[in-house]
């Protein structure tokens, strides 16, 4: 592990050469692996490519120090780092060879992302277990298409207002749960995520187990979301519009979770999931950060659901169920907890596993969680473990 005075050094220092070598063989070799993993159907690849994602981590683990300097270097570069990661998301479509599936897969994995950052602010930053993360998830889903539906409000206004009714929802769930803890919290939250998903399922208004249908995508000068892109000569798939659209929602959870996390309420529940009686008795109010922490996940939550009800047209209760709070909590476990990067990674493995291994049909879940079993034996503290604060400036 790294002193205090060498973490001071590292983020002073300028970037070499090296250092951006090596992130941009990272970055683009991510990049690469991902589009390799999107785009063939022969198991045999897809095994192989699992089978090079496993080395790499088994190395890490064998190797601590490269792990470091890589770390290192993108402290050293972090601005170059950003730059280049941002010209590979704007490029990727391009690079999907049309294909509408595979833009599909990268939608659907975005949000399972921002869901995941969601709830890492309060199972990663304060280990405060929340099983109900879908049920957010699912009132931003629809107060957003009701409210499009029902009165004609546009998408860009639904994702706001969506958002706040989620918060409400999110502090009504917080109250009880404050009395509550470990155990009996996660019970409260699973209670909670059932009395959603049955209230959904028999509101007539909500259109009960049927769901709601035609919910209108969202339009931008005059562009409609369901039409293709054409640019430089290439025409993207639909699905680009939605790939772009949730690609700028990850990066805003992202900034919310890097600024949270620097400032005095990440440590607030950092010190809440380190001991919550010494936190007390160091002057924190328990009580307000818990109930912040449930009010972010269920505004993050709810922009994912909005975006989600516009771009499939259609949601039922079934998209929300209990099932989909496990499934964002296993993601911030496999990715590693209170660690953007690793939440992210995690969101988008267990998203495509299970797509990408539909070949073994019936016994397709059975390999994707002996394939979790096998990461997490792997790197115990998931695949990219929580990294000591650095407090030090320049």
């Amino acid at each position: 592990m790294m002193t205090g005075t060498s973490k001071i050094t590292l983020a002073a220092r300028r970037a070499s050469g090296a250092d951006l070598a090596i992130i941009a063989g990272i970055e683009l070799g991510g990049a690469l692996l991902l589009g390799f993993f999107l785009l063939t159907d022969d198991w045999r690849l897809i095994v192989a490519l699992l089978a090079v994602f496993a080395a790499g981590f088994a190395l890490l683990q064998i190797r601590p120090a490269i792990e470091d300097r890589i770390v290192s270097a993108f402290h050293a570069a972090r601005a170059q780092a950003l730059g280049l990661g941002a010209v590979v998301v704007l490029v990727y479509p391009f690079m999907m060879q049309g294909s509408s599936y595979a833009l599909h897969l990268l939608v659907i994995a975005q949000l399972y992302a921002v869901l995941a950052l969601a709830l890492n602010f309060q199972l990663g930053s304060a280990n405060i277990p929340n099983f109900a993360t879908g049920a957010s998830y699912g009132i931003g889903a629809y107060c957003s298409a009701l409210l499009a539906i029902d009165f004609g409000v546009s998408f860009w206004l639904t994702l706001p207002i969506a958002a706040l009714v989620a918060t409400g929802f999110g502090f009504v769930l917080g109250f009880p749960s404050m009395r509550t803890r470990e155990t009996y919290l996660a019970l409260v939250t699973i209670a909670f995520g059932i009395v959603v998903h049955q209230l959904l399922n028999n509101f007539s208004w909500t259109g009960g187990p049927n769901g709601l249908v035609g919910i209108p995508a969202p339009t931008i000068a005059g562009h409609s979301f369901t039409a293709p892109i054409e640019l430089f000569g290439q025409r993207l798939p639909s699905q680009a519009n939605f790939y772009y659209l949730a690609a700028a929602l990850v990066a805003l959870a992202i900034v919310c979770a890097r600024r949270l996390h620097d400032s005095r309420v990440g440590l607030a529940w950092n010190a809440l999931r380190c001991d919550e009686l010494a936190a007390r008795c160091q002057g924190i109010n328990v009580v307000w950060y818990k109930m912040m922490a449930f009010a972010v996940d269920a505004f993050l939550a709810a922009f994912a659901g909005s975006v989600y009800a516009a771009y499939v047209s259609y949601i039922s209760p079934d998209n929300f169920t209990f099932l989909v709070s496990v499934t964002i909590m296993t993601m911030v476990i496999v990715g590693g907890m209170d660690n953007t990067l690793g939440v992210i990674v995690g969101a988008f493995l267990l998203t495509l596993l299970p797509e990408k291994l539909r070949i073994f049909a019936d016994y397709r879940l059975l390999f994707v969680s002996v394939i979790v079993i096998l990461f997490l034996i792997l790197r115990p503290q998931g695949l990219f473990p929580q990294r000591p604060r650095s407090y030090g400036g320049r």
